[in-house]
């Protein structure tokens, strides 16, 4: 259910979209080639498609753009009216003799004998067959046989149908037409399914849907061919698959407007749900079979739709409505009307109704009609003459497939030649190769054994460094000891700071695995951490990392870690006197050629902190480090102070 609901909205939306989407796909002619040929080029519009047809090929200026727009008209224009349809094509063939184009005037004949055979005129049909097939080319052919085809089938002559559905078949494989050998299987698949061959049906019709799908353009003989494999799949007993093959026709035959097709399914969909004792369902879709019979004008359609109406009644039980619509069935079969399969079912199921009736003479009557019209069709050579064709056309194949394995087989031995020699000189360069390879894996074990010597001995330099820069942090200590002078030894100490920083770079260098990058926010968070203890801080002043793990290279961080170092020493010192408690943030965000760097505290943030750091070497060692990350600072004083930097990235990297 879901799946049917979905195709439905599916359709309803192409449609919609139709009238934006629709000129601009079929027609246009700012473009070289003007026409996009439906159903060959393309499938991308909906239902109003004959409209744009119908408006543009007046505006054509070449003859045959202009021919091949009027005969897809005049062809398509019989899905939904046979009176419209064949009017075009009148209109193509007068065109055509005017212009003396022998060829396009053989196309339109065979359009012309695609309407009329539908129309009932089955003979006229024929004769105008046989006068195109003189006129048209070899491509035009199989498309020439299939609708001879479909004269003999309707004629009831299912085994000369068969011989021209294999010729299509034949000179589709020759021409390499995929449209042609697909749409001979599904003839195929039809005759089969008429004569109660429901396994070889559907074995040919799945071969034929398969083509279609594998062609990807979605037309009236793709959605013929899905209900046909529909009813083999219903004679089968396999309702749910007939189900699905059937919905999907129908959802291709309401988005391009193929009324035939429509009510040919409606038609078997009154068959499966009978069959299912569905009969409220039934009796809907037998309702839209003799709706889209009527809208098409086509007796064949309509004489089909009141013998489906005519079985369903039957299998209710209501006789005597049964044969109103069974009788009515008949009376659209005319004297001409030629396809006596469907008329021995109406006349087969006429005479169940009237003995159900207790109409016994008359059902008598019916069913003798019947056995006289299916002894016309089914007969045995008919059936020997389908089951002969279907052998020789498998052994042709099995023919083709033994020449085509020779043909391999010639081919490989050529190939095996080749390959023999091919593999001794890949043996001989596989032998180089594995030397050559076995020389390299050595001197690659070399360079890794001295790469790991390297990075062990880098290591071990950023290590003794690291060492050297507290040695020289511990003299300063030691040194400011011996110093009375407050200012001096607040110099000293500063030093020590900073040199601690650098420390921690290095120390950071060896310890982890890069050793070219070093990883910002650990890094901040020891530096702070230093920082806040030197000043026996720590219970009483937060710190606060806001920023995502950066790397940022040696030449890079040093810098960043001496200006930060000097923000928070400032901080430390004048932000928060008497020793008051408050928060020291930090955050660092990278983009692809900036940094921006925020150092602030919460502290009282006084015009006389800003004075104080507005002078003396921090303040200088800040600018000059500043100006060596080719950046911007920025001071603001309130409600604490925030200093913020803008370096560029690239130059300092």
């Amino acid at each position: 259910m879901r799946s049917r609901t979905l195709i439905t909205i599916f359709t309803t939306t192409i449609s919609f979209l139709n009238g934006f989407i629709g000129i601009s796909q079929i027609v246009d002619l700012e473009r070289e080639k003007p026409y996009k040929k439906v159903f060959v080029e393309t499938d991308n519009f909906g239902a109003s498609y004959l409209d744009i047809l119908e408006k543009s090929y007046p505006l054509i200026t070449t003859d045959t753009i202009q021919f091949s727009m009027l005969n897809d008209l005049a062809y398509y224009w019989h899905t939904r009216n046979l009176k419209t349809s064949i009017a075009h094509t009148l209109k193509g063939l007068q065109l055509t003799r005017k212009k003396k184009d022998t060829l396009w005037e053989g196309r339109f004949q065979i359009t012309q004998a695609a309407i009329l055979l539908r129309m009932e005129k089955l003979d006229s049909a024929l004769t105008i067959l046989t006068q195109a097939k003189e006129k048209v080319l070899e491509k035009d052919l199989p498309f020439l046989y299939t609708q001879m085809g479909y004269v003999f089938e309707r004629k009831g002559q299912l085994d000369r149908a068969a011989d021209y559905a294999l010729d299509a078949l034949r000179l589709g494989e020759k021409l390499k037409d995929k449209k042609a050998i697909a749409l001979a299987y599904s003839d195929l698949s039809n005759l089969f399914w008429k004569q109660s061959k429901f396994a070889s049906g559907l074995e040919y019709g799945l071969k034929s849907v398969s083509i279609f799908e594998e062609r990807g353009i979605n037309d009236l003989d793709y959605g013929f061919t899905l209900y046909v494999v529909g009813n083999n799949y219903l004679e089968l007993k396999s309702y749910e698959k007939a189900l699905n093959y059937y919905d999907h026709s129908i959802a291709i035959g309401e988005r391009y407007g193929f009324y035939n097709n429509l009510s040919d399914v409606y038609i078997s969909k009154v068959d499966l749900y009978t069959y299912l004792n569905e009969f409220e369902k039934a009796e809907i879709a037998s309702e839209s079979a003799v709706k889209y019979a009527e809208l098409l004008d086509n007796n064949f359609m309509l004489m089909r739709s009141w013998l489906s109406i005519g079985k369903l009644q039957n299998i209710q039980g209501k006789y005597a409505s049964a044969i109103e619509s069974l009788n009515t069935s008949i009376a659209i079969a005319s004297e001409d009307f030629g396809d006596e399969f469907y008329l021995s079912q109406a006349y087969e199921t006429l005479g169940k109704a009237l003995a159900g009736n207790h109409n016994y003479q008359e059902a008598y009557q019916a069913f003798a009609v019947y056995d006289d019209l299916k002894d016309k069709i089914f007969t045995a050579e008919a059936d020997q003459r389908i089951s002969q064709l279907r052998t020789e056309f498998d052994v042709a194949q099995k023919e083709n497939i033994i020449q085509l394995q020779q043909t391999r087989i010639s081919k490989q031995q050529t190939r095996q030649t080749l390959i023999i020699s091919l593999v001794f000189l890949l043996l001989l360069y596989l032998l180089l190769l594995y030397k050559t390879l076995k020389i390299n894996n050595k001197k690659n074990k070399m360079l890794q054994k001295q790469n790991k010597e390297n990075e062990f001995l880098l290591k071990e330099i950023h290590h003794r460094v690291k060492n050297n820069l507290e040695i020289v942090s511990s003299l300063i200590s030691l040194q400011s000891a011996e110093i009375n002078d407050e200012k001096i030894v607040a110099a000293m100490k500063n030093s020590q700071h900073r040199i601690q920083s650098m420390s921690m770079v290095h120390q950071k260098l060896y310890q982890e695995k890069s050793l070219s990058s070093i990883e910002m926010k650990s890094y901040f968070l020891e530096l702070a951490n230093y920082v806040v203890n030197v000043f026996d801080a720590q219970d009483r002043i937060d710190v606060h990392l806001e920023m995502d793990e950066i790397e940022l290279d040696v030449d890079t961080a040093i810098p960043i870690g001496l200006i930060v170092n000097e923000l928070l020493t400032n901080s430390m010192k004048y932000a928060f006197p008497h020793r008051a408690t408050g928060g020291l943030t930090i955050k660092l965000q990278k983009t692809d050629s900036q940094l921006f760097l925020f150092v602030s505290d919460n502290g009282i943030g006084n015009n006389a902190i800003k004075e104080q750091i507005g002078t003396g070497f921090g303040t200088k060692l800040i600018k000059l480090l500043t100006r060596q990350l080719d950046g911007k600072m920025n001071l603001v004083v309130e409600n604490g102070t925030t200093v913020s930097f803008e370096f560029q990235y690239n130059k300092a990297a």
